[in-house]
């Protein structure tokens, strides 16, 4: 895992002032790439590529960074891994190419003097962003991968294209452009993210999943990118080409694209291990490394206080029982006191999911011993894990056959309530009956039931169900939110896979920019490559063409998953209520993040610069304290915020 950034203009100035900004943008990503750096220019064309190298495959000279094909034709920069290069490598040899050591970007510029860019990029398998200069042609092209997994931002200004690994590199560029896009702030507070392709920044994009962005003119408008790989498409096929397998054969094909997946993510030439949460997904993916393992491997957790979010005892039951070598730190308020202050330099363009703590901090314990882990994400959103799926599904389908009053009557009792008292039904339910249908947030998620009686579409209900503030616009004046991915979900998809139409919302927009964006800059941030298996397209593939049993059976997602890992761990470890990876934000805005919170959210922070309106944050903030609501994600997105702006110090 490494750092990419580089400049494209008209106005290169000398060699030496070209090469200086490069490396000046390049310095902001040494955490990414800490084993090495390098950049390389060409003058009379006006770009400068810049590299910052965490060393994993081939730890020698060989495999530094930028280089260049055989030819000469082709310079390359490159974050992430190509897994199965050493399948191309035995392809691309028989074809006559020779290679000097054994790294994969040696192979992905034989495969691009072979079969050309975008040719070469359909064969890869793998997490990556990249950029590659073809000299012969006199282009860039900019590349990510189909699921957006590791990240590439793109700056534009009359004459220059500058792009980076983070939003930090481009923000030391003097041109850089660092006013608020306030539509895409008001889009943040809505989901905690802003999506992609739209950044905090004017001028700045991030490029979108499974794309090329083929630059000639850095002086003119830049083109459209253009999909090699189309996450809609994929879904639309899936649908139309079911697979009719008994449940055996279905779940013996999955194993093996599993097990292959996992496999080709294990190769390194460095310590390898895993997160643990003791989640399904997480599980699964350790028992299958300890499957493929000749020794135990490395698996970490960390766990909080409460009883309500901590799965650190069950993560090490699980890793007991498949024998690996498992730390597990339990953490506390001192710990996340001395995180907080961090979040606004890791995360460089606002991202609220509250996880990013655990995720920071279990990376910084992995990477004591090891410089790769694995991860579970992706379980949720393939194979359909959130409640949300199976309560959204129901309340969609009944907005479509309930009348206006109905819903509206619907909407009003549970209006009746506050939200902490459902959380205390939710919570007495949980001590009773502590099985599927305990709850302790009952209350949260009611409240965002409640727009069954005012949506007006089944998208706009699926919107308000993975919404935090209702009407961000209120909060922010001037701005119009951003056209929301659940409409075009809702369009491309047949009007009978409600279920369906909700998980590829969640995977065009929630994953790559919430979850990967999260485990990226998190990890990162020390230095260590995290790689997700359960995203290796195939997978992803695989499971678009599988029926809904195969995801929802007995009242619970991930029955395919369930079911792998059953027969690897005993069914105590797996039938058990979802958790997630989270943390109790409410209960730490009211106790000890309480003081720093309230600094934030003074008034005349609020409305510095005239980006926020205080009155419906105070008024938030006052309910959340007094616990007549639980509202503590959507207050963390305004402290998020907040804390970004000190340190970054944007324009209006």
């Amino acid at each position: 895992m490494c750092g990419i950034t580089g400049i494209f203009t008209t106005t290169p100035g000398t060699a030496d002032e070209l090469v200086g900004t490069a490396e000046h943008m390049s310095a902001a990503l040494a955490h990414r790439g800490p084993d090495d750096h390098g950049v390389w220019s060409d003058l009379d064309a006006g770009v400068a590529l810049g590299f910052r190298r965490l060393s994993i495959i081939d730890l020698s000279p060989e495999g530094h960074q930028p280089m260049a094909s055989a030819s000469g034709r082709y310079t390359l920069i490159f974050n992430g891994e190509v897994f199965n290069h050493a399948e191309m490598r035995r392809e691309l040899a028989a074809c006559g190419h020779r290679f000097r050591g054994h790294s994969d970007t040696e192979v992905m510029l034989a495969g691009f003097e072979t079969w050309g860019v975008e040719g070469a990029v359909r064969r890869f398998v793998g997490m990556f962003a990249l950029a590659v200069w073809d000299r012969d042609t006199r282009e860039l092209h900019l590349v990510r991968d189909r699921l957006g997994i590791k990240p590439l931002y793109v700056f534009h200004a009359p004459g220059i294209v500058a792009f980076a690994s983070e939003l930090k590199a481009l923000a030391t560029h003097p041109a850089f452009d660092r006013r608020i896009d306030r539509n895409a702030l008001a889009t943040y507070l809505r989901l905690l993210y802003v999506p992609a392709p739209a950044t905090i920044f004017h001028g700045t994009v991030k490029l979108q999943p499974g794309h090329i962005w083929t630059i000639r003119r850095p002086d003119l408008p830049l083109p459209p990118s253009s999909p090699y790989w189309s996450l809609t498409e994929v879904a639309r096929r899936g649908l139309a080409q079911p697979l009719n397998g008994s449940d055996d054969e279905v779940l013996a094909e999955a194993d093996r694209l599993l097990g292959e997946a996992v496999g080709l993510r294990m190769y390194a030439d460095v310590p390898l291990g895993a997160f643990l949460s003791g989640g399904i997904d997480s599980s699964l993916v350790v028992a299958l490394m300890q499957e493929r393992s000749d020794r135990p491997v490395r698996t970490f957790t960390v766990g909080f206080g409460s009883r309500h979010y901590d799965e650190s005892a069950h993560a090490a039951q699980v890793a007991r029982h498949l024998g690996t070598e498992h730390v597990g730190v339990t953490l506390g308020d001192d710990d996340l006191r001395a995180a907080i202050p961090r979040l606004p330099d890791l995360f460089d363009e606002p991202l609220a999911d509250p996880s990013q703590l655990p995720t920071l901090l279990v990376s910084g314990v992995a990477r004591r011993d090891v410089t790769v882990a694995l991860s579970g994400d992706g379980g949720d959103e393939l194979f359909a894990g959130y409640n949300r799926y199976l309560v959204g599904r129901s309340a969609v389908r009944a907005a479509a056959v309930l009348p206006a009053p109905a819903r509206r009557a619907i909407s009003s009792l549970i209006g009746r309530g506050s939200q902490e008292s459902w959380n205390r039904l939710g919570r007495g339910i949980q001590a009773v009956l502590p099985g599927r249908i305990a709850d302790p947030r009952l209350g949260e998620k009611f409240y965002k039931l409640r727009a069954l009686g005012t949506a007006g579409s089944q998208p706009a209900l699926y919107r308000a169900l993975v919404s935090f503030w209702s009407d961000p616009t209120a909060l922010v004046p001037g701005a119009v939110e951003n056209g929301y991915v659940a409409q075009r979900a809702w369009a491309e998809l047949p009007a009978a896979a409600t279920l369906e139409r909700m998980m590829l919302a969640d995977q065009l927009e929630y994953l790559p920019d919430d979850l990967l964006a999260k485990v990226d800059r998190a990890s990162m941030a020390v230095s260590l490559e995290a790689r997700v298996p359960l995203l290796d397209h195939r997978v992803v593939e695989f499971s678009w063409r599988l029926p809904d049993r195969f995801k929802v059976r007995g009242g619970q997602g991930k029955w395919l998953l369930r079911r792998l890992l059953s027969r690897r761990v005993p069914d105590a470890l797996v039938e058990r209520p979802k958790m997630g990876f989270s943390v109790p934000v409410d209960d730490w805005l009211r106790g000890p993040l309480r003081a720093w919170a309230e600094e934030l959210l003074e008034d005349s922070r609020l409305e510095a610069d005239g980006l926020l309106t205080a009155m419906p944050v105070r008024n938030t903030w006052r309910e959340h304290l007094a616990g007549r609501r639980s509202a503590g994600l959507a207050l963390w997105a305004v402290l998020v915020f907040q804390a970004w702006r000190d340190r970054w110090r944007p324009t209006v």
